[in-house]
C-alpha cells in the first residue's frame, strides 16, 4: 500500500492541485499531470495515453498501482482483492499469498492421503453390506481383524470420514489450479489485472512490458536468495513504486535522455584521453597536431 512519504512524493503540489481541480478540460488536466510527473519514474499510461491519476486518493498512480474500491485506497502492484483473507493482494504480501496457497494445497493433500484408507474401507463396507455372498467372500480373503465389519463400526463417523475426504480433495484441486496460475504469473512477472488488461506504455499496450526473464521475474517476488523462497519471510525486491521494464518499453524521452547522457559521458572520456595525450606530448617535447574543421558555406 502507499506509505506516507510515498503518497507525498506522488501527490500534486498545492498550486497544481488547485489548478487541476478547477480545470474542466481533460487536455489541460493532462498537461498539469504531465508536468508534475516529469521527474517521477512512471512509464505506464491510461488507455487514452494520459497520466494515471487517482481522484479518490489524489495521487499520481505509480506503475502497476490500482485503486481498490473495497479497501478504498491505492494498492502498490495490486493483484486482486481476496475475500478469503479479507485484504488486497499486492506488492507487500504477494509472496505470502503464493506461499499460503502452497501450504494450503500441501495440507489438503496430507488430509486426503491420510483419510484415503478409511474412505476405501467405508465404501467397501457400503458396497458389500447388501450383498451377503460378496461380503462373506471378502471376509474369507482377509483375516478376522481386517474384516471391514470389524474395522469400521456402523456409526456416523463413516459419514464424517466421507465428508472430510471429499472436502479435502475438492479444496486440493481448486487450490492447485489457483496456485499453478499464480506461479505462471510470477514466471511472466504479471499481476492478475495485467493478465486480463495489458499495461499501456507510451508506445502502446504490452503484456510483457515488465518481463525481465525467468530468473529475474521469480526474484522480483521471492527474492534473490533461494533458501528463503519457501519461508514466510519478506524477501521481495524493489520498493513497490518503481519497476524495471524492458528496453523496448522505455519511454522515448527517457531513452533519448539516457542516450544523451551516454554520449556526454563518452565525449567527456574522449576529451579526457585527448587532454592526457596532449599533456604527454608536451611533456615529451613531441609535435602537437592541431585539426581545424571548416564548414562550407
Amino acid at each position: 500500500m502507499l506509505m506516507s512519504w510515498s503518497s507525498a512524493y506522488f501527490c500534486l503540489p498545492k498550486a497544481e492541485k488547485e489548478q487541476y481541480e478547477k480545470e474542466e478540460q481533460a487536455e489541460v488536466q493532462h498537461e498539469i499531470l504531465k508536468k508534475v510527473s516529469k521527474g517521477l519514474p512512471i512509464y505506464t499510461r491510461t488507455g487514452g495515453g494520459a497520466m494515471r491519476y487517482c481522484d479518490h486518493c489524489q495521487v499520481i498512480k505509480p506503475d502497476r498501482c490500482h485503486h481498490c474500491s473495497t479497501c478504498d485506497q491505492c494498492v502498490l502492484k495490486m493483484d486482486h482483492h481476496c475475500p478469503w483473507v479479507n485484504n488486497c493482494v499486492g506488492f507487500s504480501n504477494y509472496k505470502f499469498f503464493v506461499l499460503f496457497l502452497g501450504y494450503s494445497m500441501i495440507y489438503c493433500l496430507f488430509i486426503a492421503s491420510t483419510v484415503l484408507q478409511y474412505f476405501i474401507k467405508f465404501w467397501t463396507c457400503f458396497l458389500t453390506r447388501d450383498i451377503p455372498h460378496l461380503q462373506a467372500k471378502l471376509c474369507r480373503r482377509r483375516a478376522a481383524e481386517n474384516c471391514p465389519q470389524n474395522q469400521l463400526p456402523d456409526t456416523h463417523a463413516k459419514f464424517h470420514v466421507l465428508f472430510l475426504f471429499f472436502v479435502a480433495t475438492m479444496f486440493f484441486i481448486s487450490i492447485l489450479s489457483l496456485f499453478t496460475y499464480h506461479l505462471w504469473l510470477v514466471v511472466k512477472n504479471r499481476t492478475t489485472i495485467e493478465a486480463f488488461r495489458a499495461p499501456v506504455f507510451r508506445n502502446g499496450a504490452d503484456k510483457n512490458g515488465f518481463t525481465l526473464g525467468f530468473r529475474k521475474n521469480v526474484a522480483e517476488v521471492f527474492g534473490d536468495q533461494k533458501r528463503y523462497w519457501v519461508l514466510p519471510i519478506y524477501t521481495s525486491l524493489g520498493d513497490g513504486h518503481t519497476f524495471p521494464t524492458r528496453l523496448v518499453n522505455i519511454d522515448p524521452e527517457q531513452l533519448i535522455g539516457e542516450q544523451h547522457n551516454s554520449k556526454c559521458a563518452l565525449d567527456g572520456e574522449a576529451i579526457s584521453h585527448l587532454s592526457e595525450g596532449q599533456a604527454g606530448s608536451a611533456k615529451d617535447g613531441g609535435p602537437t597536431v592541431t585539426v581545424t574543421v571548416e564548414n562550407e558555406s
